[in-house]
């Protein structure tokens, strides 16, 4: 997969070592990475220029590009960029990230973004969810809001303590992607038993959330609290 990350800050090269690692081909776009920073990440491509220029995007081979990410601190820069992807390269996926959470609502389709990655409201559901057993947590959405990740702490009194991933009796809409036992990530198989503790991932649809979260806590859904991003 052919990959262009604009931003060559510490986040866009930490994801460009991340994609690289996993064998896909990246260039970073950076009209100030000085030569510290294009020594870090040697495998990649880098184009030093303004992403935010025509010219740029086309000296990039936007349009054969899989995916875009924008990983600028700046919010305009990456709507920008994204919005030009879209509607003069017709790239196929972007990736925006969001740096101040007010801006948040701007991050849609509308401007031309797939995915939209607020590091702010990430941390926050995370504290959330390290205190919220037998609470469900919304991490992330995908597709504008109809698809979420969600985390569930097993608390000890599921009916699903000490049984097998194959027992789950899950709403069709929801699949078990990982299982975080004391602080170690567990790939599911259906015959790995379940603890009380568990956190565990799934992917699902918001209309199954909450018969999702009474399944695995056995909990009444008065009981039940299902944390939104806002």
């Amino acid at each position: 997969m052919r990959v262009v990350v604009v931003g060559a800050g510490s986040v866009g090269r930490s994801i460009a070592r991340e994609l690289i690692y996993n064998k896909h081909q990246v260039l970073l776009i950076d009209k100030y990475a000085e030569e510290g920073r294009t020594r870090s990440v040697p495998e990649a491509s880098w184009l030093l220029a303004d992403a935010c220029e025509i010219t740029t995007l086309h000296e990039a081979g936007l349009s054969e590009a899989d995916v875009v990410v924008c990983a600028t601190g700046d919010d305009k820069v990456n709507l920008v960029v994204s919005l030009l992807a879209k509607t003069e390269f017709g790239v196929a996926r972007t990736v925006a990230r969001v740096s101040n959470p007010k801006n948040e609502w701007m991050f849609d389709e509308a401007w031309g973004v797939d995915v939209a990655v607020s590091t702010p409201r990430l941390m926050t559901a995370l504290v959330e969810e390290a205190v919220s057993i037998g609470d469900l947590v919304r991490l992330f959405e995908f597709q504008q809001g109809k698809a979420t990740m969600v985390e569930v702490t097993l608390p000890s009194t599921s009916p699903y303590v000490g049984r097998r991933v194959a027992d789950l009796n899950l709403p069709p809409e929801c699949v078990l992607v990982g299982i975080i036992r004391e602080e170690k990530p567990i790939a599911p198989s259906n015959d790995d038993a379940i603890e009380a503790l568990d956190e565990l991932l799934f992917l699902a649809t918001p209309a199954a959330e909450m018969e999702l979260a009474t399944a695995l806590t056995g909990r009444d859904p008065d009981e039940i609290r299902i944390r939104h991003e806002e």
